[in-house]
């Protein structure tokens, strides 16, 4: 027995030994290792990456660009439910153990041998470790350094301090990181809102954020969230009633495809296209917030009013059939799968839906949505696609079950059938005192067609220039009262070096003489021609740059009389502006503060006064103008635009080019001035009775229904030089009749019950001379 005590001794030595022989081993690994391990004391300034985020006036969000969402939370702004669903599920011990929970890691390495149930073994300071600073490689040399930051960050940091940087750093899903964006991209709530319920799906996300995935995977983050909540209970965290509450509590997920609340894909783009001009990529992980002029309401009534305009256009036009046809399964849950999967091919387009047809005939459709959801159709809401829908239709547009549709809901409980529009609109609108921009869409969807048809869409302007060529004859004498004759005017070959020219008015008829405010407010053509053709093009050409035109897009030609340079919408903005204000020239632009993440200003911007701002015109040529641009809004092309408002101070003129391929309606108040354009961008004719009065008019009235409710009505002074005899104004100057008292009044050739015919040889030159310059 003597022996056995003796090796038993050797034994225990040896281990002994051993443990020593390890321990120095560990010791001097560790004393080599830590060294190199990095420093973890600018954590206690944690500054992770933040993305660009655009804001409007008010502070709505507008838009946000990096390569993660993520919003910095203090942990004392961080809900407690939110903690404890992350503790009951991730690290209940957090609080009591040093960074490594020994309890933990038996009961991993026990799971392994498949004896119990694991928790994990990885504390909440160990992911952070892990995620700021190490790889994901599983190696023991990894481990060992994660140990070793783990231990670090513990005598640093606080555990709040770590429980801080883990709330904001970890990974969610969608772009997501930290549990505050998480809040906001899958419920579209601020984190200080969760629910139990709401928590308990966002604390599954960081063990698998693809898997648990409420909006890609729902019954999997399903099944996690009810373990989630047991685990809550099971640990105090909620009682009994609230976990029950929790179970039964349905939730209200984001669509994926969900936008921010407000509409404004364009301006967030313009916005981002700026900011990255001053700090580069810097400018995706800074943090930095842009506050821009957007008013967020306007926005929103400015959007759908556009889109509406654009749909019951839509709705006028020949049905051009189903975006796809495919086949229908007959097992019910293999049907619903696959109109799920060919819908996820097809996304909604704002309110225009997605849909596949179930049923079909001329007095009823039946339509299915994802999820099962089932749509009938019926009456006036089949009429966009009747011809779909006739026995007659060719196949490739005849509806069907299997077609893959549009659908638009267009009152409580009813629907219409219709189809993604092909043609595009733009409308914006400024304060022409600053030149802040209130309101931009750049077209019909951001998603579908990224073009920003307000900056970038160079188009004709039509009748809607005639403003700027009107207020150039006034500096030549021209008047509201001018006589201009409204009869038929020929340019041959000979005279336009090129095809001959007959210009017409839209109707195709002649008035004969009629005053200059007659002319205008009615829009013709041929007294337009008249008056350009007095000032000459020469002139005109120089006098529209005042208000911002080009030059070289506005060829010195008659032609100029009828719109037909190029002009892009933010342009006729800044250009009505002129008229809105008094006569000075404004620049429009968007952001007026750029902050920090911590909101501290790095950089603002404040317009000069107007009255600092470039003097374009005279303030009796603008108001004179805007008596003019008053009659077209009130008896004129655009007379529903006051008879809608119910208020004097809406001036405005329609445009409409060659062919009805652009329609415009440019208009203000003296407070707001906004353009609308709706065309192709293909230039095509638009339909032979679409007009700027009836196509972009309606869309500008409905914004200014809401932008002006409360804005009391405005007047302009009458201003020095203008004087009003026999209720017309006039230059001081011309008052006595000294101005142009008629245009185009020769007898025979200007007579409107003559015959068209070419003009004498002493005019024929005379014109020629125009062409040539």
């Amino acid at each position: 027995m003597h022996w056995l005590v003796r090796a038993f001794l050797w034994l225990i030595g040896l281990a002994v030994a051993g443990a020593l022989a390890l321990a120095m081993v560990i010791a001097v690994a560790l004393a080599m290792a830590y060294p190199n391990l990095p420093d973890v004391s600018e954590l206690a300034d944690y500054r992770p990456k933040l993305p660009l985020r655009i804001y409007s006036a008010e502070g709505a969000l507008l838009g946000e660009f990096g390569e993660e969402r993520r919003t910095l939370t203090p942990i004392n702004d961080i809900p407690k439910v939110m903690v404890d669903a992350v503790l009951a599920i991730e690290d209940t011990r957090f609080f009591e153990h040093g960074g490594v929970d020994y309890k933990g890691m038996l009961r991993a390495a026990l799971a392994n041998l498949g004896k119990v149930k694991s928790q994990g073994a990885s504390t909440i300071t160990m992911q952070v470790a892990r995620n700021v600073y190490l790889s994901s490689e599983k190696t023991y040399t990894r481990k060992i350094y994660e140990i070793l930051l783990t231990f670090k960050l513990e005598h640093l940091l606080t555990k709040e301090k770590i429980l801080e940087i883990y709330m904001n750093q970890i990974f969610l899903g969608h772009r997501a990181y930290g549990f505050a964006a998480a809040s906001e991209v899958y419920f579209g709530k601020p984190l200080k809102d969760v629910s139990i319920a709401e928590a308990a799906m966002l604390a599954g996300l960081p063990k698998a954020p693809s898997a648990y995935n409420p909006i890609s995977n729902p019954k999997r983050a399903r099944i996690r969230q009810l373990y989630i909540i047991d685990r809550m209970e099971e640990n105090g965290f909620i009682t009994p009633e609230q976990a029950r509450l929790a179970r039964e509590e349905p939730l209200q997920l984001r669509n994926a495809n969900h936008n921010v609340g407000v509409n404004a894909d364009y301006v967030a783009e313009m916005a981002r296209q700026l900011v990255y001009a001053q700090y580069g990529d810097d400018a995706y992980t800074r943090g930095l917030n842009v506050y821009t002029t957007l008013n967020a309401g306007e926005q929103e009534v400015a959007y759908a009013a556009l889109r509406k305009g654009i749909m019951d256009y839509e709705r006028r036009q020949r049905y051009r059939g189903p975006e796809k046809f495919i086949a229908l399964p007959s097992d019910a849950q293999a049907l619903e799968d696959v109109i799920d999967d060919t819908l996820a091919q097809h996304p909604d387009n704002g309110d225009v839906l997605a849909a596949v047809v179930l049923e079909a005939s001329t007095k009823s459709m039946t339509v299915q949505r994802p999820d099962g959801e089932k749509i009938v159709i019926t009456g006036d809401g089949l009429k966009p696609v009747e011809s779909g829908l006739s026995d007659k239709a060719a196949p490739n547009i005849k509806i069907r079950p299997g077609a893959v549709i549009r659908v638009i809901e267009t009152g409580k409980g009813k629907w219409s059938a219709t189809q993604l529009p092909e043609v595009e609109g733009a409308f914006v609108a400024v304060d022409p005192r600053t030149g802040a921009i209130r309101a931009l869409v750049g077209g019909f969807d951001f998603q579908k067609n990224k073009f920003n048809h307000v900056t970038q869409a160079w188009r004709q302007p039509g009748s809607s220039f005639k403003p700027f060529l009107y207020s150039a004859a006034l500096e030549k004498g021209v008047g509201p009262a001018t006589l201009v004759n409204d009869a038929p005017m020929f340019f041959g070959a000979n005279v336009t070096g090129g095809q001959p020219w007959e210009p017409r008015n839209y109707d195709g008829k002649f008035e004969g003489p009629m005053p200059l405010r007659t002319a205008l407010a009615k829009s013709r053509n041929i007294p337009s021609i008249r008056v350009l053709e007095f000032t000459t093009p020469q002139f005109g050409q120089e006098w529209v740059t005042r208000f911002g035109f080009e030059a070289s897009r506005h060829p010195a030609y008659l032609t100029m009389a009828l719109g037909a340079g190029s002009v892009t919408p933010m342009q006729m903005a800044t250009a009505f502006s002129v008229f809105a204000n008094g006569g000075y020239r404004i620049n429009p632009w968007l952001i007026f503060k750029i902050t920090d993440h911590k909101g501290q200003v790095l950089s603002a911007y404040t317009p000069k006064p107007l009255e600092e701002q470039p003097q374009a015109i005279d303030a009796r040529n603008a108001f004179i103008m805007n008596s003019m641009l008053q009659t077209v809004a009130k008896s004129g092309t655009a007379a529903r635009a006051q008879a809608t408002l119910k208020r004097p101070d809406i001036y405005g003129k329609t445009g409409t080019t060659n062919d009805a391929v652009d329609a415009w309606f440019a208009g203000f108040q003296p407070t707001l001035t906004a353009i609308t354009w709706i065309g192709y961008d293909t230039p095509r004719n638009l339909g032979s009775r679409e007009t700027g009065g009836g196509l972009s008019l309606p869309i500008w009235i409905s914004f200014m229904q809401h932008a002006l409710k409360d804005v009391p009505v405005a007047t302009y002074p009458v201003p020095p030089g203008v004087v009003n005899m026999g209720g017309e104004w006039f230059y001081e100057e011309y008052a006595g009749g000294t101005g142009v008292t008629a245009l185009g009044m020769n007898p025979g050739y200007f007579n409107p019950d003559q015959p068209t015919e070419a003009p004498p040889q002493e005019e024929r030159s005379r014109i020629l001379d125009l062409f040539r310059n």
